[in-house]
């Protein structure tokens, strides 16, 4: 049994699969309060499938690329269950892969496609994929930019994910009924296929439980702080 977790767009969720499919998924949509909401969503799930948590036998979260803090709270959650339930480490997965994958397994579109997400700062976390009907393979990204920025090209393609609304000026070709957040369900979807090889990105689909962070996070210590208060005199050393 599979659990998914996924922290990385303003969807909280955790997602089960059982190897043939999913089998219980919760989502809760807060962009300020995965700290608070994912736990109870893990548990929740669990309860929902009727499955104790010792009958997991492996762990995928979406590694990003997002928010600093809402990612932290997905990656360390998910190595901290994975420690505690003698598990191996878990497996990450590009998030903009999910959206990607939820495109390509619903039959909505074939082709190019770009997925672009909030990265706040009036820029967008984007991808671009090749979706067939084997899956979407991606071609470049992830990278972070205003949208305006994007290349030509790349702004004309079908687009899913919360930019294609924040920034349609830039991206209006959103591609209807797209998705707008990561599904956990799909993320786990996503992890099986990589996982037995059967998604064209299986080679390198998989990463590293890390969040996959773009930019440097907005609240860092001013420079020479840590001298500063080191230095004060009458400091004991």
């Amino acid at each position: 049994m599979l659990l998914a977790i996924d922290t990385s767009t303003t969807a909280i969720g955790a997602a089960l699969h059982d190897g043939t499919g999913v089998v219980a998924t919760v989502v809760h949509e807060d962009a300020r309060r995965h700290g608070e909401l994912l736990a109870p969503g893990v548990a929740e799930v669990l309860e929902r499938a009727g499955v104790d948590r010792e009958e997991l036998t492996g762990i995928v979260c979406g590694v990003g690329p997002g928010p600093f803090t809402g990612l932290r709270v997905g990656v360390v959650t998910g190595l901290v269950l994975a420690h505690a339930l003698r598990l191996a480490p878990p497996a990450g997965v590009c998030s903009l892969d999910a959206l990607a994958h939820e495109v390509a397994t619903s039959g909505a579109h074939l082709g190019r496609l770009l997925v672009a997400t909030d990265a706040r700062r009036k820029e967008v976390y984007w991808a671009v994929y090749d979706v067939t009907p084997e899956g979407a393979r991606r071609l470049d990204g992830p990278g972070v930019a205003r949208a305006a920025d994007l290349p030509d090209d790349v702004r004309a393609l079908p687009v899913v994910g919360r930019g294609a609304e924040l920034y349609a000026e830039h991206l209006p070709h959103r591609l209807p009924d797209g998705p707008r957040d990561v599904d956990p369900g799909v993320l786990a979807d996503l992890a099986v296929r990589l996982l037995n090889g059967s998604h064209p990105d299986a080679a390198t689909g998989l990463l590293d439980p890390e969040p996959l962070y773009l930019r440097r996070p907005d609240a860092v210590a001013a420079p020479g702080t840590a001298m500063a208060t080191a230095a004060r005199p009458g400091t004991p050393s």
